[in-house]
């Protein structure tokens, strides 16, 4: 799947280009599409530098936590769920805990503590795949979660927006908790429906029903503050959750005379191993992504996008905010950057740059995490994985429209 993944986006760049310099309108196509080559490159090592120290400093301190038992007891205590969900996964096994601190790190906004959790998870859940060069069920049901980013403290979001000067910086809390939610769930049920896992177990259906009480009620909770107790909150809980973890991490070990300096550097070392093997993936994506958008594609697929909407009389406002929700999927940093572009264009709180704020927080970087958590282990063969979380993509997507012109008309 990834080979003709990477292949089509270099020939939908080629057909794009050409098509616009048989056109005349744009001569110097080729030279920003071999301009966006080198430029993506030169990105990958400043992404990489940036994931060597993270990924080294957390698995650092998940081995810490592994030591002192802390992943084992987080596999026992939800090994009856994942017996149903990743039937191919032993009760107990330390992939269980690693993936679910690696959604506790997504939902409460820890972007750079998930990231290294969740390559520690598909390492150990490919030590699992009887095929190492194709994704197992497991594996795939682990990214596309991991992919469909339920997120509940959206706390970078807010930093944006009060940067560009919003009054209220929070305003799109509760859009983006709905957003992401719907994707998580599409994301969830697509997975479920392919690997025909047993949804309707009392275990699984108990699990789900208390996630949605629990959910409900924070909601419930959040939308009695105040703006500006919302945000305040938002930040606090992110940053405390964060640092409380480490010191868990270091607490426990020390009781359970783990040598936890020791045990740092160890997973420290292994850190570095994991990191040093993404490059050529994350090269090999981010060329690719950044010629399509130098050829033009993604512009000409939005514009015919705009002219459909009109011709079918519907509002066009959402329109202003697509190429967020186009990019977002391939490169974060492109879809942040169009955010903002939106908020300097058209307002901070006009309705584009609120619906792109919305998308931004409630869909992720498919490609990047396919590329980053599958490339960690060598996997080629992606199976299901990609439809399934552009599906979760696209209902969040639609989501994010539908509550935006819910909540702000």
């Amino acid at each position: 799947m990834l080979n003709r993944l990477w292949l089509g986006f270099f020939l939908a760049a080629a057909v794009a280009a050409f098509a616009r310099w048989g056109a005349g309108h744009d001569p110097s196509v080729f030279q920003s599409m071999v301009g966006a080559l080198f430029a993506m490159a030169k990105l990958s090592v400043e992404v990489m530098v940036l994931l060597f120290g993270t990924i080294t400093l957390w698995l650092g301190f998940l081995k810490i936590a592994e030591r002192a038992g802390l992943v084992d007891a987080l596999a026992r205590l939800l090994g009856p769920l994942f017996a149903r969900l990743m039937p191919e996964v032993p009760r107990g096994h330390p992939a269980v805990g690693l993936m679910t601190l690696n959604f506790a790190a997504n939902v409460l906004g820890l972007d750079n503590a998930a990231t290294p959790i969740g390559l520690r998870a598909m390492k150990s859940l490919q030590t699992l795949n009887p095929n190492s060069a194709t994704a197992s069920n497991a594996q795939i049901f682990f990214l596309v979660m991991n992919a469909s980013s339920l997120t509940l403290l959206p706390v970078t979001i807010f930093m944006y927006r009060a940067q560009q000067g919003a009054s209220d910086p929070t305003l799109v809390f509760l859009p983006i908790l709905l957003a992401t939610s719907a994707s998580t769930l599409a994301g969830f049920l697509a997975v479920a429906i392919v690997q025909r896992l047993r949804i309707w177990d009392p275990v699984v259906m108990a699990w789900m029903a208390a996630a949605v009480l629990l959910l409900g009620g924070f909601m419930a909770f959040l939308s009695t503050l105040s703006a500006a107790a919302l945000g305040a909150l938002s930040s606090l809980l992110g940053n405390l959750t964060l640092f409380a973890l480490v010191l868990a991490f270091l607490v426990v070990g020390a009781l359970k005379k783990v040598p936890v300096y020791e045990s740092f550097i160890e997973g420290a070392k292994d850190g570095f191993d994991v990191a040093k093997g993404l490059l050529p993936y994350l090269v090999a994506m981010l060329c690719a992504i950044g010629v399509l958008r130098a050829s033009g594609a993604l512009d000409f697929a939005l514009e015919g996008l705009r002219a459909a909407v009109q011709w079918l009389g519907f509002d066009t406002r959402f329109v202003d905010a697509l190429p967020t929700a186009l990019v977002k999927p391939f490169s974060g940093s492109a879809a942040r950057a169009l955010m903002i572009e939106s908020m300097q264009n058209y307002g901070v709180d006009s309705f584009p740059a609120l619906l792109s704020a919305t998308i931004q927080g409630s869909t992720e970087t498919t490609f990047y995490v396919l590329a980053v958590y599958f490339g960690a282990v060598g996997i080629q063969r992606t199976r299901h994985a990609v439809g399934c979380a552009l599906l979760a993509d696209l209902a969040g997507v639609l989501a994010a429209i539908g509550v935006c012109y819910w909540f702000f008309g």
